[in-house]
């Protein structure tokens, strides 16, 4: 099933496939493809050198299979990322 991405689209899609901690269902959820839709798009998208190498990154990789991943495993957040609070008042 051929989709029309926008070129902004594409990059995101690319950009997510790339990422090791997005998985696959992310895609498809934000997206609406499948895993094998990403693969393809991925090849058509990439020079053929840069594809193997994600491909062989990707492969079996429990982070970018929902089902393989530990229970454990939740949302990403990096130790040094700023904590948003909904406080309006500037903390002075």
């Amino acid at each position: 099933m051929e989709k029309n991405f926008t070129e902004r689209e594409l990059d995101r899609i690319i950009e997510m496939a790339w990422e090791d901690r997005t998985p696959f269902d992310a895609i498809t959820y934000q997206f609406g493809i499948s895993e094998q839709e990403v693969v393809e798009l991925m090849r058509r998208e990439m020079k053929p050198s840069s594809f193997q190498m994600w491909r062989k990154r990707v492969n079996g990789r429990a982070t970018k299979h929902q089902k393989l991943r530990s229970k454990n495993i939740g949302r990403f957040k990096s130790s040094r990322q700023k904590n948003i609070s909904n406080n309006k008042i500037s903390k002075r």
